[in-house]
C-alpha cells in the first residue's frame, strides 16, 4: 500500500506542474530530481523509534569540500494544504549552498507523514502548541542521526525553520537539546482557520515555548505575509520574548508577492543572510565563506531576457487560468537552475534544480498544450517571453 501511495503522489504533482489532471493511465511518471554534485547531495531515511511501529524520515543531507568534522544547520520544512505525502522533498537549494559555502553540514529531515517519510501527518486538532512538540519530536530523530555521522561535530548545531517548520524549530528549543547552540525562524507558525481563535492560540504556544528556551533566537517576518499579518507576528513575538525566549525580530517589510516565501527563494538571500551572518558569528560560530559552490549550470544558452513583463508579477502572464499564476508563484520561491513554459492553449509547466530545466519544461508544457506549441516566459529571474 506504501509504494501505492507514494506513486499516485508523484502522479498527482506531476498534474499539478502541467496545469492539468488527465486520465493517471495516460500521465507519464515525471523523473526524480537531480541530486546536486556540486553540494554532495544525498538522501536518506532516518529511523525514529524501533519494532514495528518505527518509522522512516526522507532525509536530505548536503556536505561541504574535505571530510570534516563539519557544523550543522538542520533545516525544518514547511507545510501546504492537503496530503502531506504529496509534498515534494524540499531541498532549498539557495539556502543549503549559502551554509555549506560557509563549511556547514545541512541536514533537511521529511517529517513523518510528508513526501516519501511513512507513518501519517500527526493532527492534534486545534491544539497547536501541541503540534509543534509533535512535529519537534521527528527533528530530535534527525539529531540522533547527526551524532552518529563522524563527519559531524554534534556540539555546534543550528536549526532553523521555515513557516511550519519554523514553528517545529521554537518548539525543539524549549527541550533545549544539546548540542544545539541557535534557533532561526523564518515566517513560522501554523495557520489553522476552521479553529476558533486559532491566532491566540498561536500567539499563546509561542509564549509557552519562550518559557522553556534558554536557546538564542533570531525571527524574519515580512509585511506582505499571504499566512501572518504585521501584528499577528508581532504578537507572537512578544508573547515569546516575554516568557522569558531570548530572540531577535528583523521585520524586514515586504518581499515579491509573498514575504512567506522569502528563505526558499533564491532572490531572498541578500535580504536574510546579513543578519544571520552575525548570528552565526555571536554564536562562535562560522559566518564566512570557507568555499565557493557554483550554482548548477544551464545545459544550454539562456535566451536574451525580454523583460516584456515584471517577472514577480503572475498576474502579467498571458493565456494561462489561476492555477498557472499559483504555479508560477511556487516557480518564483524555486532554486536556480529554472524555467517555466507556457502555451496559447493556457498550457504551462516549470521544472527547477536541474541542469535541463529549460528543455524539460517545455517538454512537460507540450504534453498539454494540444495544437498549441509551448515557449519558455522565464528562466532564472527574467522573463524570456517575446509575443508573437
Amino acid at each position: 500500500m506504501t509504494f501505492r501511495r507514494h506513486t499516485l503522489a508523484w502522479l498527482l504533482h506531476a498534474a499539478l506542474l502541467m496545469g492539468a489532471l488527465p486520465a493517471l493511465a495516460k500521465l507519464p511518471s515525471p523523473p526524480p530530481p537531480e541530486l546536486d554534485a556540486t553540494l554532495r547531495e544525498q538522501v536518506v531515511m532516518v529511523r525514529k523509534g524501533e519494532g514495528p511501529k518505527a518509522i522512516e524520515l526522507e532525509t536530505t543531507v548536503y556536505r561541504p569540500p574535505g571530510a570534516g568534522p563539519f557544523p550543522v544547520v538542520v533545516i525544518n520544512h514547511g507545510k501546504s494544504k492537503g496530503d502531506t505525502h504529496l509534498t515534494a522533498r524540499q531541498r532549498y537549494l539557495a539556502a543549503a549552498r549559502v551554509f555549506v559555502e560557509r563549511g556547514y553540514l545541512v541536514v533537511i529531515p521529511m517529517r513523518q507523514g510528508f513526501a516519501q517519510s511513512t507513518g501519517a501527518y500527526p493532527g492534534t486538532g486545534c491544539d497547536v502548541e501541541r503540534n509543534g512538540r509533535k512535529q519537534a519530536e521527528d527533528v530530535q530523530a534527525a539529531l540522533a542521526y547527526v551524532r552518529r555521522l563522524p563527519d559531524a561535530d554534534s556540539q555546534r548545531i543550528v536549526v532553523v525553520g521555515q513557516s511550519h517548520g519554523g514553528l517545529t524549530t521554537m518548539a525543539l528549543g524549549a527541550l533545549n537539546p544539546p548540542g544545539v547552540r541557535g534557533l532561526i525562524n523564518f515566517a513560522g507558525g501554523l495557520r489553522q482557520d476552521t479553529c476558533p481563535g486559532w491566532q491566540e492560540h498561536l500567539v499563546s504556544a509561542f509564549g509557552a515555548y519562550g518559557e522553556g528556551t534558554k536557546l538564542p533566537s533570531l525571527w524574519f517576518y515580512g509585511d506582505n505575509d499571504s499566512y501572518w499579518s504585521p501584528s499577528l507576528y508581532r504578537d507572537m513575538f512578544a508573547r515569546y520574548s516575554a516568557s522569558g525566549g531570548p530572540a531577535k525580530l528583523v521585520a524586514y517589510g515586504k518581499f515579491g508577492t509573498d514575504s512567506h516565501r522569502l528563505f526558499s527563494s533564491q532572490s531572498g538571500v541578500p535580504i536574510w543572510l546579513p543578519e544571520v551572518d552575525r548570528f552565526l558569528a555571536g554564536l562562535g560560530l562560522p559566518s564566512r565563506p570557507v568555499t565557493h559552490i557554483p550554482m548548477m549550470p544551464h545545459d544550454s544558452a539562456v535566451p536574451r531576457a525580454t523583460d516584456a513583463y515584471p517577472v514577480a508579477d503572475a498576474s502579467a502572464i498571458p493565456y494561462v487560468r489561476d492555477a498557472a499564476r499559483e504555479g508560477y508563484r511556487k516557480f518564483l520561491a524555486a532554486p536556480w537552475p529554472r524555467a517555466y513554459a507556457i502555451a496559447p492553449s493556457g498550457a504551462w509547466a516549470y521544472y527547477y534544480g536541474r541542469a535541463d530545466a529549460m528543455a524539460a519544461a517545455v517538454a512537460r508544457c507540450n504534453e498539454n498544450a494540444k495544437a498549441a506549441t509551448c515557449h519558455l516566459y522565464a528562466v532564472d529571474d527574467h522573463v524570456v517571453w517575446e509575443a508573437p
